[in-house]
């Protein structure tokens, strides 16, 4: 006996992503509805965690200052876990962007590297980074 699920192809095609949804979607929706905290939690929602293409991007330049090697690798690693320690992840992304900024020539660069506000958040950063040097490397 043959048993038919959908009566026509048409029909078929228009249910399947239907049918994902119910059966896929579900579960997500409802793991996401827990009052526990998630490792599936987005980053804004523990604003000490770091995005993993910013954490790789830091270790990254970390280890082309610092020599290629494992050991290194491991230190730079360790550096950016102190950092987030001590800077969320908001006013680190605002101080790459302070220091990215400050080469600029003209009146948008003096700004970036004469700003108040902007030289406490650097001064943040490099109190996290002479914590994590004494830390990790």
């Amino acid at each position: 006996m043959k048993r038919t699920m959908f009566p026509s192809g048409a029909a078929r095609s228009a249910a399947l992503p239907l049918l994902a949804l119910f059966l896929f979607g579900s579960p997500l929706v409802l793991a996401n509805d827990s009052p526990k905290g998630n490792p599936t939690d987005s980053p804004k929602s523990n604003p000490t965690d770091y995005p993993t293409e910013s954490r790789v991007d830091y270790v990254i330049g970390c280890m082309a200052a610092n020599g290629n090697a494992y050991l290194t690798m491991q230190k730079c690693a360790c550096s950016i876990d102190v950092i987030a320690e001590h800077l969320s992840y908001e006013t680190y992304e605002q101080v790459a962007t302070v220091l990215s900024m400050q080469d600029q020539r003209g009146e948008l660069g003096v700004l970036f590297r004469t700003e108040r506000g902007m030289q406490d958040q650097l001064r943040a950063l490099h109190q996290a980074q002479a914590d994590a040097n004494l830390r990790c490397f």
